[in-house]
Parts: C-alpha cells; sequence; structure tokens
C-alpha cells in the first residue's frame, strides 16, 4: 500500500511528463481495440451474409463439381438422390444448377455462369422470387455489379448462348426482371440467375442438379449416391484464412505501437532513476530495502498503464461507441476484392477484448519498468546519497 501511494505521489508531482507517457500509451490501447473491432465485425459481418446468400447451412456438391475449375462444369450434374426428395419439397434443402454460357448485351460477348434457381425459395436471400414473375420468355436475375459491368436495368432484353446436354449450343432472348444488391461477390459477378426448371429445360437435364444447400448445419452424412457434403465451416474457411492473414498483419502495428510507448516509459524510467539517486540512497538509509525501493519504481511505470487505461476509457469510449452504432463506410467494393464486404462495417467490441489488451499492456508496462529500476540493486547507499551511481 505504501509503495501504490509514494508511487501516485511520484507519478502526480512529474507533471507533463507523466501524462505525455500515459497518452502515447492511451493511444496504444484505443487503437489496438479497434482495429481488432474493425476485423471482428469484418468476420461476423462477411460470414453472416455468406450463410444468408450463399452457403446457408451448408452444402451437398457433385462429386465431380469445383468452383475454381470452370471446366467441371461440364459433367458437374446429376439426379437429386432420392434421400432428397421430401426435403427439397419441404424447403429445406435448395438445388442449384449451375452452366457455363454467354450473353451478348448491345453487341458485346460477356462469359458468365448461368445458374438456376426455384423462383419460390424462402432459404437464400437472394430475391428469386422476380423470376415467376414473367411467363414468356427466359427470366433473368442479376446482381447490381452485374448490371453496372454489362449497363443493363431492369426490362433489358439480350441474346444468352448455352451448351446442351448433349453437346449442341443453343440460344435464346433473355430478359432482366431485377437486380439485387449484394456483399457476396461470388453470386454476383458474371452470374446470371435463371428459374431451376427453365434451366433444366433448356440444357435437357430434367431433375438435375449441381448442388443442394442446406438449411441445417448439424446431422449431414458426408456422402450420399456421388454427392459430398461441404459444411458450413468449410465454406467458410476462406474468410476465416483472410482474417487470419488480416490479423497478423494488423500484430505488427500492434507491436510498434507497444514498442514507442515501451520505449518511452523505458526512458522515463532511466531518467527518473538518474535524476532520483539522492533520493534513492536516503530511502535506503532510512531502512527501505533495495528490494522496496525496486518494487516502488517498478509501481510506478505500471501505474503509468493503470492511468492509461482511465485516459482511454475517458476519450476512446464514445468515439468507440459511435463507430458501434454508425458503422464505418468503406471506401471500396467487395466486387473489386472478390471478398464480402459491407458497405458499412460495423466493428464489434466485446469485452474480452478489452481485458486482454489491458491485461497485455499492463504486463509488458510492468515488465518493461522493472528492467531499469534493477540497476538499484548495485547502489551503493552512500554513493548513492553522494549522487554517484557505479
Amino acid at each position: 500500500m505504501l509503495a501504490l501511494k509514494l508511487a501516485f505521489k511520484n507519478l502526480i508531482g512529474a507533471g507533463l511528463r507523466t501524462w505525455l507517457n500515459v497518452f502515447v500509451l492511451s493511444l496504444s490501447f484505443v487503437i489496438i481495440i479497434w482495429h481488432k473491432g474493425m476485423l471482428d465485425g469484418w468476420d461476423r459481418q462477411a460470414k453472416t451474409d455468406m450463410i444468408a446468400w450463399e452457403s446457408g447451412g451448408g452444402q451437398y456438391w457433385q462429386q465431380n463439381y469445383d468452383p475454381y475449375d470452370p471446366f467441371t462444369l461440364t459433367d458437374s450434374h446429376a439426379p437429386i438422390p432420392q434421400p432428397f426428395d421430401l426435403p427439397v419439397k419441404q424447403g429445406k434443402m435448395l438445388p442449384i444448377l449451375i452452366t457455363q454460357g454467354s450473353i451478348y448485351p448491345e453487341g458485346r460477348v460477356q462469359s458468365i455462369l448461368i445458374k438456376g434457381i426455384d423462383p419460390a425459395q424462402k432459404l437464400l436471400a437472394i430475391p428469386s422470387k422476380v423470376l415467376g414473375s414473367v411467363s414468356t420468355g427466359i427470366p433473368a436475375l442479376i446482381g447490381q455489379h452485374m448490371a453496372q459491368a454489362n449497363r443493363l436495368k431492369v426490362g433489358d432484353v439480350f441474346s444468352m448462348r448455352w451448351r446442351r446436354a448433349e453437346g449442341a449450343f443453343d440460344a435464346a432472348d433473355a430478359i432482366v426482371v431485377g437486380i439485387f444488391h449484394t456483399t457476396v461477390p461470388s453470386i454476383d459477378a458474371g452470374q446470371l440467375w435463371v428459374p431451376l426448371e427453365t434451366l433444366r429445360k433448356m440444357l435437357n437435364m430434367p431433375g438435375q442438379a449441381t448442388l443442394l444447400i442446406t438449411s441445417t448445419i448439424t446431422n449431414h452424412p458426408e456422402s450420399i449416391g456421388g454427392w459430398k457434403y461441404k459444411s458450413q465451416e468449410f465454406l467458410l474457411s476462406d474468410v476465416e484464412k483472410i482474417i487470419k492473414a488480416k490479423t497478423v498483419g494488423g500484430a505488427a502495428m500492434w507491436f510498434i505501437l507497444m514498442l514507442l510507448a515501451m520505449l518511452a516509459i523505458f526512458d522515463t524510467q532511466v531518467l527518473s532513476i538518474f535524476r532520483r539517486q539522492k533520493e534513492i540512497g536516503t530511502c535506503i538509509a532510512l531502512g527501505m530495502t533495495k528490494g522496496q525501493v525496486i518494487r516502488l519504481f517498478t509501481v510506478e511505470g505500471a501505474m503509468h498503464s493503470v492511468f492509461a487505461a482511465l485516459l482511454a476509457l475517458a476519450w476512446g469510449t464514445p468515439l468507440l461507441y459511435l463507430q458501434a452504432v454508425n458503422g464505418i463506410h468503406m471506401p471500396i467494393n467487395s466486387q473489386d476484392f472478390g471478398i464480402s464486404i459491407a458497405d458499412v462495417l460495423y466493428p464489434t467490441y466485446s469485452f474480452m477484448l478489452i481485458i486482454t489488451t489491458t491485461l497485455i499492456v499492463l504486463i509488458t508496462t510492468t515488465i518493461v519498468s522493472y528492467i531499469p529500476s534493477r540497476k538499484i540493486a548495485r547502489m551503493n547507499p552512500t554513493d548513492a546519497i553522494r549522487g554517484k551511481i557505479r
């Protein structure tokens, strides 16, 4: 208790030097929490959007399907297994049929993926209901980025070509019946959505699909009749890897911030010991042990982090709160990066994040304060009183 009282008085008495160190350390506090909160918010938003728009609770892939290899699409289709008939009818499983094709808006050619989806489905957030609003022709639903890239709008008619199951090419006109906005580029860029039964007739593939999206995340066999199950964890693994990579990169920034703050405290402690050598010698001469004096200087250094936490709480809380409520408008387009990034990103600040950051800063500050304080153990009280340190 005596060490705490003396340390508090010494820090307050140091004036501006103490508060400069505290302010720099509080900056480290707030920036580390803000940056990690941004990554956590992005992680949560990206996974939520991908589950809602694309992955669902998990997917069954036809055994030949590889989303990164378009050459597999020719053979990536098969009849839906009989055990899945009931879940499909109940809306708990959504079949998707995928094939390659080309469109010719305004005389230009654009390679695309044509995807068939049930207009009445409610499993994904894709507004497929509009596909049932046209009784003639081929209704097409596209994403906002797809529409901008090809200068298409609702009501536009364009030519579309595809390859049938027999290998022959076919073509017809399609009409844009809807344009949706999403943060998931894998269902927008280069994608054209049409009614599932219409696409089956176009390809001459009755009752077939490329993948089946499930509504639940548990109790799924790994393989059924040539269909392989891909868990939600597997489907979201790319986002997980990106967030981890960004976290590692952010750790370098956190290390630099902490290094600057710790360097300032280290220099302050060294200077303090040099300037207060007579005081140290007097304390030892009056009965304080060298260990007690070392503890006093260590506590002084550690109290910088306590003051910094309080200061960060004072000015950082309203700032981080406003960002968490209003979000941060992102100046980039998720389609340009191929990953899910919302237009407005809402940081997530967990209680564990704040506690962990505070403990790390406190422990680090204590260690940095103790290192120069060890010099006191080698002091001779007489020399210290005279102002000489060996």
